[in-house]
């Protein structure tokens, strides 16, 4: 899922995807950017609760000066393995003319143009992981997930922008995606929604003097008051649930 620009952001995104595909969307902005915007920006991430299954997507967007278009970090759940919890992280760009040599990315996102980049880990659900968006000079910007508790740094992986691309803007999208109703909806699919919640960090930045804030979540699409929706704001970001125990998504 690809959401557009905040700006009149309920407006933006139903007219952007098809409604079936919305569930839950939260902005962030961050102050003091300078115009060539950011080298570096990091997106908090914990999974408080969801099923060890495959199906949700938990993920941060962001925009860069010179460019219509994003890019985007997250987290997914994964079915265990070997008895160890699994997560996948991913970084992609929706940028034409973006490149990699990257073992852990491929051409194309989300049937674009563009770079997806994505690595599984034995990851711990409750613990907050920073997806770090970082340059690393000449247009070349790295994707990472680090474990808050042990300090490991995941790398996502790394791509190439098109010339003319500076820094990251100050403000873009967040959302909650139950990507396996992209292909198909069962008969009263909204009551199916397996319940997770999520906490949205306040994005940071090592740019002096900027401030990142993470808006209250908000609902959209065709399941807007009907999956149990909760949003509220926690200690260093903001929470939200939805959906219900024992559901499958199907």
């Amino acid at each position: 899922m690809k959401l557009s620009n905040p700006i009149s952001a309920v407006a933006s995104l139903l007219c952007l995807i098809p409604a079936s595909l919305a569930l839950i969307a939260t902005e962030w902005t961050v102050s003091n950017v300078p115009g060539t915007g950011l080298k570096d920006i990091t997106f908090p991430l914990t999974i408080a609760e969801a099923d060890h299954i495959e199906g949700y997507y938990f993920a941060q967007q962001f925009g860069f000066v010179g460019q219509n278009d994003v890019g985007y970090t997250g987290i997914q759940p994964r079915p265990d393995n070997g008895g160890q919890s699994v997560l996948h992280g991913v970084f992609s760009s929706f940028i034409a003319g973006t490149s990699t040599n990257d073992p852990n990315c491929t051409p194309g996102a989300d049937g674009g143009p563009g770079v997806s980049c994505s690595v599984e880990w034995n990851g711990v659900y409750g613990r907050k992981y920073n997806f770090e968006v970082k340059t690393a000079g000449s247009n070349v910007w790295v994707g990472t997930a680090i474990d808050t508790v042990t300090r490991q740094r995941i790398r996502i992986g790394s791509y190439t922008l098109p010339a003319g691309t500076q820094g990251i803007t100050g403000s873009q999208v967040g959302f909650v995606e139950w990507y396996p109703w992209n292909g198909y909806e069962p008969p009263n699919h909204c009551q199916r929604l397996p319940y997770q919640r999520t906490i949205f960090g306040n994005p940071t930045t090592t740019h002096s003097g900027s401030i990142g804030t993470q808006g209250l979540a908000y609902e959209y699409g065709d399941c807007v008051g009907d999956v149990a929706f909760n949003t509220s704001t926690v200690v260093g970001g903001i929470s939200n649930n939805c959906g219900f125990r024992g559901q499958t998504g199907y």
